[in-house]
């Protein structure tokens, strides 16, 4: 066992889950860029374990706080109050060590979305009800003073989100930065409800009571337009790794942002709509040219179409989501 393996061990003897004489089997999980993740084997139960890094897992030099790894546990609790089985289980937490463990989801029960949508399976039904359980979860938290003080994560979220992704893009094409900028602000400084912040198809699992959330470690206080923006990216994005189902894509991105929408009870849906399609062509082009581009981009034509639509669409903004999915759909010509 390695130094690492016996910190863990004595976590989760300290949790309660491990026996003093216990010696837990761990496989390491691939997964995001953020966090080591491990399966493991207990006498009675098999978990997950999952531990906040301080920096991420990219060329750039990216740091950023451990601690958000308790933020990541409070949403979970949240999120599972609010809609059951819309996270995985908590079983226990070690906020000291930046780590903790949760139930273990089998892939034989769970699809990673992701790879369906790799795969061309478009499932429409899945599509609505993640925009559905999103739209229940920012509802449930609006204008909670609570909540909002819990989750007050606003130099996380920046450090994470805001600026590897639209002030880094923003460099790359400087004669967007102070468009960019605009977005980054407004996103920073609009207060609604509780977002999850990368509710991408790689941390949504499909099981059998329906889509289920991981990887909160992003989550903060703020405006809920960015999490229906940042997941309907990834839909627009998979059109060029897939494009035999780039029209089963498409159909997602309504229903989901449809079914998302008809839950905006706390603000007009139009505004919030207005947020997330200015802000989706910012997150289009930062998932090219920011700090986190997406892996599965290696054409330099496909970046180019990426950067042609995004460009003209922060140029002159639209109000509609649809215009946004039909300046794409123009451009892949479906």
């Amino acid at each position: 066992m390695t130094q690492n393996h016996q910190d863990l061990t004595d976590a989760l003897r300290q949790m309660g889950l491990a026996d003093a004489d216990e010696i837990p089997e761990y496989e390491a999980l691939t997964g995001g860029v953020s966090s080591d993740i491990w399966r493991v084997r207990l006498r009675n139960i098999t978990i997950c374990v999952k531990r906040a890094l301080s920096k991420l897992k990219v060329e750039a030099d990216w740091q950023v706080p451990v601690g958000r790894n308790a933020s990541e546990v409070a949403w979970i609790e949240l999120a599972n109050r609010v809609v059951p089985s819309s996270a995985p289980r908590i079983l226990g937490h070690d906020a000291a060590a930046g780590l903790f463990a949760m139930e273990y989801c089998d892939p034989a029960r769970f699809l990673l979305w992701k790879n369906e949508l790799r795969d061309g399976r478009v499932d429409l039904k899945a599509a609505k009800l993640v925009g559905d359980r999103l739209g229940r979860i920012h509802a449930a938290t609006a204008g909670d003073a609570a909540v909002a003080q819990q989750f007050a994560n606003d130099s996380v979220f920046y450090d994470i989100r805001l600026e590897p992704y639209l002030i880094a893009a923003g460099r790359a094409h400087p004669d967007l930065a102070d468009v960019l900028g605009d977005l980054a602000d407004t996103t920073a400084t609009t207060k609604h409800a509780l977002v999850h912040g990368d509710v991408s198809p790689k941390n949504i699992l499909l099981g059998p009571e329906g889509p289920m959330f991981l990887d909160a470690e992003c989550a903060w206080y703020g405006d809920p337009a960015f999490d229906l923006a940042f997941c309907l990216n990834h839909l627009l994005l998979k059109c060029l790794w897939t494009p035999s189902s780039a029209r089963g894509f498409l159909h997602a991105f309504g229903d989901l942002s449809g079914s998302y929408l008809a839950k905006v009870d706390w603000e007009d849906p139009a505004a919030l709509e207005r947020r997330a399609a200015h802000l989706l062509p910012g997150l289009l082009l930062a998932r090219v040219d920011g700090k986190s581009p997406v892996e599965y981009l290696t054409d330099d034509a496909d970046k180019e179409r990426v950067r042609c639509v995004a460009r003209a669409l922060l140029a002159e903004p639209v109000a509609r989501l649809s215009d946004v999915s039909g300046a794409w759909q123009e451009e892949l010509a479906i």
